[in-house]
């Protein structure tokens, strides 16, 4: 007599079936992979996009799309549908912690962007809105370069934050 074993399935096999369910189950709450943004608009006036690394991050993005041309000469202001009016772009660095002996321990940093959008004729799309991304960043004058370096990627990091906010900013105004 002679008796058939079950088969058991491969370890292959298990991680693509709970692959399948994970993807089911997020396909049906709704999720979505973030794709490029559609605006209202295809041309918009920035002023002082050479001023601010922000800014030209924000020129990138908005670019990279395709739909949409980014104008920053003065004498093309006219060509262009919306005007993205910058009123602040900040960067700030303040002392939050020392120790007993008066070192400094603790930095906040932070990143402020105000902006308002406007069409060709004046008309007010978004109010002036500011923006405000912060992070705490701890201090010690052995790790000083390190410190100088991680306050770098911090900023680019809230920066970029900024970036992707403003975009769903302005993909959010459907009509001119």
């Amino acid at each position: 007599m002679t008796t058939m074993l079950h088969p058991t399935p491969s370890r292959r096999a298990m991680m693509q079936g709970a692959a399948i369910a994970a993807l089911a189950t997020l396909t049906g709450c709704g999720f979505k992979l973030r794709g490029a943004q559609s605006f209202a608009f295809k041309t918009v006036f920035m002023s002082g996009v050479d001023a601010s690394p922000l800014l030209t991050e924000l020129r990138r993005a908005m670019e990279s799309g395709g739909e949409v041309k980014v104008v920053s000469d003065g004498k093309l202001l006219d060509t262009a549908q919306v005007v993205l009016d910058v009123v602040s772009d900040q960067r700030e660095k303040t002392v939050v912690g020392v120790t007993s002996s008066g070192q400094v321990r603790e930095f906040q940093l932070r990143l402020r962007f105000k902006f308002k959008l406007r069409s060709k004729e004046g008309k007010e799309l978004i109010a002036e809105t500011e923006i405000l991304q912060q992070r705490d960043i701890s201090f010690t004058e052995s790790a000083a370069l390190s410190k100088e370096a991680e306050e770098g990627l911090l900023y680019r990091n809230m920066q970029s934050d900024i970036v992707q906010q403003i975009q769903r900013r302005l993909a959010a105004v459907k009509t001119l």
